[in-house]
């Protein structure tokens, strides 16, 4: 009787190890572009056009008629099929179980990532904040960007010629950092 609540126990034990080490951690940043703009479709959504899938896919069609082109969510209805131009047609796989109510995160991670794994490649670029990082330790690429969204010119060579570039017009682009900012005051 013994060995057997010992081999119960340690099936336990193993099941309950197991089970621990395959949740996975969800990273946030994983489909995010396409979980931001779907849920703002959804949000945007009527009770009457929640229940059908094919009102789903007309009003996605819509929507994805006003974003702006050359953006990452312009991108995105492409890869789904909401544009004329789209080589593929995977509305099905966002309007049913948007229509069974199933959690956009889920549609996006799981659904659309099966039909077209690039659907999650899209990612937001992130902002560099001038004031707080050490600008010597950024890549050339990401110096050429801030001055690139700043409007302005960079046909530099060397890596210091991009910083001195920024810290000359700085100012005129960035906001001051908590810190610079109490000491005006």
């Amino acid at each position: 009787m013994q060995s057997y609540t010992y081999i119960i126990f340690s099936l336990a034990l193993i099941f309950i190890i197991s089970a621990v080490h395959s949740k996975k951690v969800v990273d946030e940043q994983h489909c995010e572009v396409c979980i931001k703009t779907v849920g703002q479709f959804a949000d945007s959504l009527t009770a009457d056009e929640k229940s059908s899938p094919e009102k789903i896919e007309k009003a996605f069609k819509k929507f994805c008629s006003k974003v702006k082109v050359d953006t990452k969510e312009h991108r995105l209805c492409y890869y789904i099929g909401a544009l004329e131009t789209s080589a593929t047609y995977a509305i099905g796989d966002l309007s049913k179980p948007l229509a069974w109510g199933i959690p956009v995160e889920k549609i996006c991670r799981e659904r659309l990532f099966k039909s077209n794994p690039q659907i999650c490649d899209l990612k937001y670029e992130k902002q560099i904040d001038v004031n707080a990082v050490d600008l010597s330790k950024l890549k050339v690429k990401d110096l050429k960007k801030i001055l690139s969204d700043w409007g302005e010119t960079a046909d530099f060579i060397e890596k210091s010629e991009f910083i001195k570039r920024i810290n000359e017009v700085k100012d005129k682009y960035a906001k001051p950092s908590g810190d610079a900012a109490k000491k005006d005051l």
